[in-house]
């Protein structure tokens, strides 16, 4: 049998790490080609990794919650052949190794008589006992240590990991060379998800009723992505009222059709998108991001598109180049990413790379917001809910009231680049071109 080594793989371009957040195999399980193996997520997305191979898997490297490298080994898979697939060469020193095994050879040589292991109720081998007594490892430490045995037993390699991470003379060479795939010889430690210092207690229920429920993994990384934006931009905001009554009747009047011969649905959305891309191009200096003292002109318009997921929480997809598309492009961009945000299967890279984001607040009624900065970015727009109101229309004959179809546009953005001459003049752009939709355009 041979050894096909699953890495991480490449997921996107600013896409460096994954935590591993659950594993749809065990060891010994078979596995088919192309089939899931692991589940993974990133800062923005969670997604699958499958096997390029059938085979059977036969090892994993990593526990759920660690932090992996892309790139890096997570898993072998024995497969039939005689030699190991993609294992990367090892240049394994031979004083390493031989400083192991000479650990190994004097700890048991040197023991003449069991030490007193009673007080634990752990069981450990002779071989343990005998490699914790030469190293002068306590009960207090063995019981520590992460067992890889059957039922969580320490085994000599769990030990004589511990023993070698503890001496200086040998640890940083046998972290750094010595291959997993040796047996007989200590492993080097997998990367442990960082610890913070300080641990939360967990809330108590004053009045026993109450219920407790730990935020889960996305929900904290949004909690964490909103305090450092308001922490890092000075936030400020421009309202204005946008008369889209134009657009309406424009929409009711082509959605049939649109649907019948693009096969997508016609939002409001892609119109507005369409509108956002304009005044980006109108106006650049809205289309920047920042990153200490230097601001960076972004090239390219990309506009994020925050949508809400099932389970509540928020993921941003970004439309690459919008400016480059048509109202049908924009339209089947926003459809395709909005609905794999549902059933997620979007992929790491559609979550990267945005220079500007839009968020619409009129999905749940709201009539306008105050919407936080997704950094680095220097500006979010809000869309308010479109409602019937009355209105002054003025004509050449005069003034008149009518019901006019109007919403908010909730404009944020970083008062330490963007100043209010900008920031307005950009969203008054984008209502002038919502106003002046042509209602006789074709789709």
């Amino acid at each position: 049998m041979a050894k096909f080594e699953l890495k991480l793989p490449k997921m996107g371009e600013s896409v460096a790490e994954a935590t591993i957040t659950n594993w749809l195999k065990k060891v010994g399980d078979p596995i088919e080609a192309d089939e899931a193996v692991l589940e993974i997520a990133t800062d923005k997305v969670d997604s699958e990794v499958p096997s390029e191979v059938s085979g059977v898997l036969s090892e994993i490297l990593f526990n759920v919650n660690d932090v992996v490298k892309v790139g890096q080994t997570i898993a072998y898979i024995e497969i039939d052949g005689g030699v190991v697939v993609d294992a990367p060469a090892h240049d394994v020193p031979t004083a390493a190794i031989a400083e192991v095994e000479k650990t190994v050879e004097t700890a048991v040589a040197s023991v003449t008589e069991p030490q007193d292991f009673s007080t634990s109720e752990k069981f450990f081998s002779p071989l343990v006992k005998n490699i914790a007594k030469e190293e002068s490892v306590s009960i207090n430490e063995l019981e520590n240590i992460n067992g890889s045995g059957k039922d969580g037993r320490v085994t000599k390699d769990d030990i004589l990991k511990f023993v070698a991470n503890r001496k200086q003379s040998i640890g940083s060479n046998q972290q750094s060379a010595v291959p997993q795939h040796v047996s007989d010889i200590a492993r080097p430690q997998q990367p442990e998800t960082p610890k913070s210092s300080t641990q939360q207690s967990i809330p108590v229920s004053v009045n026993g009723g109450d219920e407790i429920v730990e935020m889960d993994r996305m929900r904290k990384l949004i909690s964490g992505y909103m305090v450092a934006s308001v922490q890092t931009s000075a936030h400020v905001q421009s309202f204005i009222e946008v008369d889209v009554t134009n657009i309406v009747k424009w929409r009711d009047k082509v959605k049939v059709a649109f649907e019948k011969r693009e096969g997508e649905k016609l939002t409001f959305t892609p119109i507005f998108m369409e509108a956002v891309a304009k005044a980006l191009k109108d106006f650049p200096g809205m289309n920047i991001s920042v990153e200490g003292d230097f601001i960076i002109k972004k090239k390219n318009i990309n506009l994020g598109m925050a949508a809400a997921l099932p389970n509540g929480n928020l993921i941003v997809p970004v439309i690459k180049n919008a400016d480059q598309l048509n109202l049908v492009g924009m339209a089947k961009a926003v459809n395709d990413l909005g609905n794999r945000a549902k059933i997620g299967k979007l992929k790491p890279d559609d979550t990267q790379g945005g220079t500007y984001t839009v968020t619409n607040v009129g999905t749940f009624g709201s009539v306008f917001g105050t919407p936080i900065i997704n950094q680095p970015q220097v500006g979010i727009l809000a869309l308010g809910a479109i409602r019937k109101v009355p209105a002054v229309i003025e004509t050449p004959e005069g003034d008149f009231i009518g019901i006019r179809q109007k919403m908010f546009l909730s404009h944020s953005y970083d008062h330490r680049v963007v100043d209010g001459a900008l920031g307005g003049s950009f969203v008054k752009r984008v209502a002038d071109y919502l106003e002046a939709f042509d209602a006789n355009r074709d789709f």
